[in-house]
C-alpha cells in the first residue's frame, strides 16, 4: 500500500513514514492465476425495464423480434446496422418508439451460480456458495439513453387507425374501403365523465381533477400524430437564466383603463436612420426623427454644415456622389456617425428617386426640375454578386485611404465614381443620376423638354415612357460596351434604338406597383434585363463577326 492512502487528516510526512513499515507485508507474494478467455462473442442489449424469464418474449417482441436485434449489431466497413427501436405499445402503429444505440464494448460475460448449503448449527441461516465463471466476451451493446418522444393516443375507431391497420396487415379490401369522412365542425364534444373516487373525499382533489369528473369538453380534431413531436432526444442541462436586460413594462389605456403589461429590452439599440417614406405617400418629412434630433450635439458640426451646403447647391444626391465630395477620413466618420445624413435627408423606398437621399422638406414629384435628379439603376448581369467578407471589406478601405493620402493633390474632382462620361467606366454596376451624366448624346436627351409630362410617374417621373426608355436604352449600350473594352459612337447608338423601336416592344403593366415589391414571378426577368441579355447576345454577334472577317 502505499504511503498515499495512509494520509488521514491532520497527519504529516513524518507520520506516514513512520507507520508505512508497520503494513508492510513480509510474506512472498502469490501471483494471481491465469485463465484462458473464451472466444464465444456475445452481443448485450440494455433493456430499460425488468426483464424476468417470463417476459423475455415480451421484451424480444417490444424490440422488433430476434431477426431486427441481431441486424441492429451487424456492421460491414462504414455502412450502420438497422436501427434499432423499442416500441413499448407494438400494437399500436401511431406510438413513438425509443431509438436505441449499438456501440463498441470490451466487457465480459459472467456466469454467477449461488449454492445454498444447510448449516448443521442449529438456529443458523444456510451458507452460501457463489462460483464465477467467464462465459465470453462481449464486443456490442445496445442501450438507450433516449428519452421517449411525446405520444398521442389515437381513438381506433377513426377512419385513418382502421386504414393504418389495413397497411400494416396488408388487408387490401380494407384500403379499398377506406374513404375520406365528410369534414363535421364537431372539433370540440362533450367529456365522459368518470365517477368520483369513492375513498378520497372530494375536498381534497385538485382542480385538474375535479375537472375530469365533471365532465367539460374535450378536442375532436381527428389530427392523426406526426412522425416526429420532439427533436431533443437526450436532456440536456438548459440552465436557464432569465434575461438582466428584459424589464416588465406597465402602459395603461386612456379610454378604457385597462392596464397592460409587457416585457422590453431595456438596452435595445435605438436606430439613427433617416426619414423613410414610399412613393405613394402625401407628406414630406420637414425635420428628422426624435431620436436622431436628440443626438444633434454629438454630430461633427463642420460635416454637418458642409452636407448642409451641398443640399443647398443640389436637393437630391445619391449616397456615391454624397461621399464623392469628401475625404476618406471625413466618410469613414459620416458612415460611422450614424446621424449626420439623418439630420439633413430622407429617403425613398421606390419610384424614380428610390435610394437616393432627399433634403428634408423638398418634394421631387412637386417640381419638373427634379427630372435631372432621377435615378438610373442596372447591374451587370454577366457578373455574379459575391458579397466580400468583413475582413476584405475592412482591408479594402485601408487600401483606398492609404492610396489617397499617398497621392499628391487630391481634391473632391478627383473621385468620379458617380459620373458617367459615355468613355470610362468606374465600375460593373450602373447607378447615376441624370444630373450626373457627362456624355453629350444622352445629355442632349436628358435636357429635351419636349417630351415631359404634367405631372409626376411612378415609373418614369416627369419624362413619358417613351423618352425615358429611349435614355435607358442609350446608357444600357454605352455602358455594356465599355464594360466589353470598346467606346460605341452615336451612329451606332441610333442604330441600336433603331433596332429596338422597330422590334416589338415589351407590354408595361398599366396596374399600380405595391409598395416595395417588384411585382415579377418568382424566378422571372424584367423586360429590362431580358432587353439586356439581348443587347449582351446583340454584342457578343457583332464581337465574332468582327473577329472571322
Amino acid at each position: 500500500m502505499s504511503s498515499t492512502e495512509l494520509q488521514t487528516p491532520g497527519a504529516g510526512p513524518s507520520n506516514i513514514q513512520a507507520s508505512a513499515p508497520m503494513l508492510v507485508d513480509d510474506a512472498p507474494s502469490t501471483p494471481a492465476p491465469q485463465h484462458a478467455l473464451p472466444r464465444t462473442h456475445f452481443y448485450s442489449v440494455e433493456y430499460p425495464g425488468y426483464v424476468k424469464p417470463s417476459s423475455l418474449p415480451v421484451a424480444l417482441n417490444r424490440l422488433g423480434g430476434p431477426s431486427q436485434v441481431y441486424a441492429a449489431f451487424q456492421k460491414t466497413g462504414n455502412k450502420p446496422g438497422s436501427p434499432l427501436e423499442l416500441n413499448l405499445q407494438p400494437d399500436d402503429a401511431f406510438f413513438h418508439p425509443v431509438t436505441g444505440e449499438v456501440v463498441s464494448s470490451n466487457n465480459l460475460l459472467l456466469k454467477v451460480v449461488k449454492r445454498k448449503r444447510k448449516s448443521t448449527i442449529p438456529g443458523r441461516d444456510p451458507v452460501g456458495e457463489y462460483t464465477a465463471e467467464i462465459v465470453g466476451s462481449i464486443s456490442k451493446t445496445a442501450r438507450f439513453r433516449s428519452m421517449a418522444d411525446y405520444q398521442f393516443k389515437m381513438d381506433p375507431k377513426e377512419p385513418v387507425s382502421a386504414l393504418r391497420a389495413a397497411m400494416d396487415n396488408m388487408d387490401v379490401n380494407g384500403i379499398l374501403q377506406y374513404s375520406i369522412p365528410d369534414e363535421k365542425e364537431d372539433y370540440m364534444i362533450p367529456r365522459d365523465a368518470p365517477a368520483p373516487p369513492a375513498d378520497i373525499d372530494p375536498q381534497l382533489l385538485t382542480q385538474s381533477q375535479l375537472s375530469e369528473t365533471t365532465g367539460g369538453m374535450k378536442s375532436n380534431l381527428r389530427l392523426p400524430p406526426p412522425p416526429l413531436f420532439s427533436r431533443q432526444s437526450v436532456p440536456q442541462n438548459y440552465n436557464f437564466k432569465a434575461n438582466t436586460a428584459s424589464i416588465v413594462s406597465t402602459t395603461v389605456d386612456e379610454l378604457t383603463g385597462e392596464e397592460k403589461k409587457r416585457l422590453i429590452n431595456r438596452m435595445r439599440w435605438r436606430g439613427f436612420g433617416p426619414v423613410s417614406l414610399y412613393y405613394a405617400d402625401a407628406q414630406v418629412p420637414t425635420k428628422p426623427t426624435t431620436s436622431v434630433e436628440e443626438q444633434r450635439n454629438t454630430a461633427d458640426h463642420k460635416l454637418l454644415k458642409r452636407l448642409l451646403e451641398l443640399f443647398e447647391e443640389r436637393p437630391i444626391w445619391t449616397r456615391a456622389a454624397i461621399y464623392n465630395q469628401f475625404e476618406p477620413i471625413e466618410v469613414r466618420e459620416i458612415i460611422n456617425s450614424k446621424i449626420l445624413l439623418p439630420l439633413v435627408s430622407y429617403v425613398f423606398q421606390d419610384g424614380p428617386w428610390r435610394d437616393t437621399q432627399v433634403k428634408l422638406g423638398y418634394d421631387p414629384r412637386a417640381d419638373p426640375e427634379a427630372r435631372f435628379y432621377q435615378r438610373l439603376y442596372f447591374r451587370n448581369i454577366n457578373r455574379p454578386i459575391t458579397r466580400p467578407s468583413v475582413g476584405e471589406r475592412r482591408q479594402d478601405g485601408r487600401n483606398e485611404i492609404a492610396n489617397t493620402r499617398a497621392s499628391e493633390g487630391f481634391n473632391k474632382d478627383g473621385r468620379r465614381s458617380h459620373i458617367f462620361d459615355g468613355v470610362n467606366v468606374t465600375g460593373d454596376t450602373a447607378a447615376f443620376q441624370l444630373c450626373d451624366i457627362e456624355d453629350e448624346m444622352l445629355k442632349e436627351m436628358i435636357e429635351d423638354d419636349e417630351d415631359l409630362r404634367d405631372s409626376c410617374d411612378e415609373r418614369d417621373g416627369w419624362y413619358n415612357g417613351y423618352a425615358f426608355d429611349r435614355i435607358k436604352s442609350v446608357l444600357r449600350y454605352k455602358f455594356f460596351s465599355l464594360l466589353a473594352g470598346h467606346v460605341v459612337t452615336r451612329e451606332q447608338c441610333e442604330a441600336n434604338l433603331a433596332q429596338i423601336e422597330g422590334a416589338e416592344k415589351p407590354v408595361r403593366s398599366s396596374h399600380r406597383l405595391r409598395p416595395g415589391k417588384h411585382n415579377m414571378a418568382k424566378g422571372a426577368l424584367s423586360w429590362e434585363d431580358a432587353t439586356a441579355h439581348r443587347l449582351q447576345a446583340r454584342m457578343d454577334q457583332s464581337v465574332k463577326q468582327a473577329s472571322q472577317r
